[in-house]
């Protein structure tokens, strides 16, 4: 086995041996995470990108994985954080990364991309849970096509009911949950979700949730960050479920 040299780790000639193929950094992690950081708005600027816009429940994210199945490039922010973007999007026993560590895996993923096709991305807020999306793809983000899904509230409520499930089957934690709204909704307001909840009710407090919390602030949000959301396309699938958004996405790359 060669010699390693006094700068380089032992594991380093192995690695080499194995298949592996080894770049060492000078400067190290923080050399790295440097390069990363100053590589990020460019890298997000190389790409072209359609935003899935909708109201929460609408399907966004079944969208985004019904066209990565079928071969579209699909940066799923969410999927990357570990986390569904709302007061009640924490996924039960999955920790979020670390900021350095969501910077990298987002990183990674626009590096595979070949610019001359499109990302399809959801339409974040700044913030997904407890991590930040960057800023130089936030505002790449906010100045693209967007594509907005309409589905029927009650489609909506079944959706979530669906993929929130885990609320359903541990009422207490939704109610905890649910107590993160007071300051917002009041005192009031949350308790009569929280007993409604309690007494197995769960869809009429979804419904309520929907209407009188997330879809007035998306709207807002919306108009006021996403430059062309006024002129973004409806797409309208036939119903909430996974089949639906699958023919909706095979129509979508059929036109690109």
């Amino acid at each position: 086995m060669a010699a390693t040299r006094p700068s380089e780790p032992r594991w380093w000639p192995i690695c080499h041996q194995i298949g592996f193929r080894v770049t060492l950094v000078d400067g190290g992690y923080k050399a790295f995470r440097a390069a990363l950081v100053a590589d990020l708005p460019q890298l997000a600027a190389r790409h072209h990108y359609r935003v899935v816009c909708g109201p929460t429940g609408s399907g966004k994210t079944r969208l985004l994985q019904a066209l990565q199945a079928q071969g579209a490039q699909v940066l799923d922010l969410e999927g990357l954080a570990n986390h569904r973007s709302s007061v009640l999007g924490m996924i039960p026993g999955v920790a979020q990364p670390s900021q350095k560590a969501y910077d990298s895996r987002i990183w990674e993923m626009l590096r595979s991309f070949d610019p001359a096709r499109p990302v399809y991305i959801e339409s974040e807020s700044k913030k997904v849970g407890n991590v930040a999306v960057p800023e130089g793809l936030i505002s790449a983000m906010r100045a693209s096509p967007c594509l907005r899904i309409d589905l029927a509230e009650s489609e909506r409520v079944a959706l979530l009911l669906e993929d929130y499930d885990f609320f359903v089957q541990d009422i207490e934690f939704f109610c905890e949950r649910l107590g993160a709204l007071t300051e917002a909704r009041s005192k009031a307001t949350v308790q009569d979700w929280q007993a409604r909840a309690r007494s197995g009710d769960v869809a009429s407090v979804v419904r309520e949730l929907l209407v009188r919390h997330y879809d007035p602030g998306y709207l807002q949000s919306m108009e006021r960050n996403f430059t062309q959301y006024e002129a973004a396309r409806a797409l309208v699938p036939q119903d909430h479920s996974k089949a639906a958004m699958t023919a909706l996405a095979a129509s979508l790359l059929a036109e690109s």
